[in-house]
């Protein structure tokens, strides 16, 4: 028997008022958050599509079949501290409040990888796909979503690793091949349910479960533009002049062969690295800061 209890991490339920601050505070990210909001909403709530079809094209089909029938899967890859999981926990909000519908997020747990026993791990991958496909059967209602479920799978990568790698067990193999019929499942059913796999390996991804991405949505370190969108009003807060922002973007950039800062080395490490530096015995002083910004050392990239 599977114990449920070990297939997620924890349960969410959106509208959120906690999700909603933190997906705000996802500065820069706003052409993957709506891109990501656009997406699921489709997924999850296709019927709204359909709707807007036959208002605008009544009688045509196919172009929209495209958009329809495509597997129920995202994909967010990149670089580590770029904001995928943050967005893949809080997106839920958006959809939510964009299509009028309670959202439940289940965080796969990586305890679903099992513990080597010998048909375990496609056990209990296959109970959280049962789980979130019961889930969201009962969220249909005269053939209208009233809610929606999003399965979220962090590091992927441990769970659907490519099958083409040479040393990969037979219990891996079986667990990938669980994971893709759960999508075709998912896929065939056309429930309110989506899965949404967050990775930084992404060319280590099993090349059936890449095909079936409905979207990939690739993250990258911050580029000049929102560094500074990032920083500059959080700094003009404690008094900095335009000249020390742009001397707080410069130093978190790419410096020869060190990458630039990541989104959490900005908000996690830099910014409550200025502000405990000054506390409790004196303002934060612009200068210094620039100083501890050159100082620090930026998350390593990630090497495949």
């Amino acid at each position: 028997m599977i114990d449920i209890s070990t297939l997620f991490e924890r349960r969410m339920v959106y509208p959120n008022p906690t999700a909603r601050d933190r997906l705000g505070r996802l500065v820069g990210l706003d052409r993957h958050k709506d891109k990501l909001s656009k997406v699921l909403g489709l997924l999850v709530n296709p019927g709204r599509l359909v709707r807007w079809r036959d208002r605008h094209y009544p009688g045509s089909s196919l172009l929209f079949d495209s958009v329809l029938h495509r597997p129920p899967l995202v994909i967010l890859a990149g670089d580590i501290g770029s904001g995928k999981t943050e967005l893949a926990e809080t997106i839920g909000d958006a959809v939510a409040r964009q299509e009028s519908i309670e959202v439940t997020l289940l965080p796969l747990s990586l305890s679903a990888r099992g513990t080597g026993k010998v048909g375990e791990m496609t056990q209990l991958i296959s109970g959280a796909f049962d789980v979130t496909i019961r889930e969201a059967g009962g969220m249909v209602a005269k053939n209208r979503a009233q809610g929606a479920v999003i399965l979220l799978v962090d590091e992927a990568d441990a769970l659907a690793q490519s099958r083409e790698t040479a040393e990969m067990h037979h219990e891996d193999v079986s667990g990938v091949n669980a994971f893709i019929r759960g999508i075709d499942r998912m896929a065939i059913q056309r429930l309110p349910a989506a899965v949404i796999m967050c990775t930084n390996r992404y060319e280590s991804l099993d090349p059936a479960v890449r095909r079936r991405a409905a979207e990939l949505l690739v993250f990258d370190r911050p580029d000049e533009t929102r560094r500074r969108e990032l920083l500059g009003p959080r700094l003009a807060e404690v008094g900095f002049e335009p000249a020390h922002v742009d001397a707080m973007v410069a130093a978190t950039g790419p410096q020869g062969d060190r990458p630039g800062f990541t989104y959490s080395d900005l908000t996690q490490r830099l910014l409550p690295g200025i502000v405990l530096d000054a506390y409790p015995d004196r303002a934060i002083e612009p200068e210094r800061s620039i100083a501890i910004a050159r100082e620090m050392q930026p998350t390593p990239a990630f090497r495949e």
